[in-house]
């Protein structure tokens, strides 16, 4: 079982900073994590970058119980 962690705006669509997921690759453990926390999330999702074990990554890429797939919304900042 993979660990999802989720920053910022994904933090606040899902309701917590973290899961624990079983599936089998990137794909599959954020279309399990869209069912669990609903349309706010997909909405967020379709903006955030996907990183597994601190490497940029594909919804293809396989999981294992040791990964952990990070979901990072853009940020912005200013003066």
């Amino acid at each position: 079982m993979a660990t999802l962690r989720l920053f910022a705006a994904a933090r606040e669509a899902a309701g917590r900073g973290s899961d624990v997921i079983d599936a089998p690759t990137v794909g599959a453990l954020l279309d399990e994590a869209s069912q669990r926390y609903g349309a706010g999330f997909v909405a967020v999702l379709a903006t955030c970058r996907v990183w597994c074990n601190g490497d940029e990554t594909h919804r293809d890429a396989p999981l294992c119980a040791a990964d952990e797939v990070a979901v990072l919304p853009p940020v912005s900042g200013g003066f």
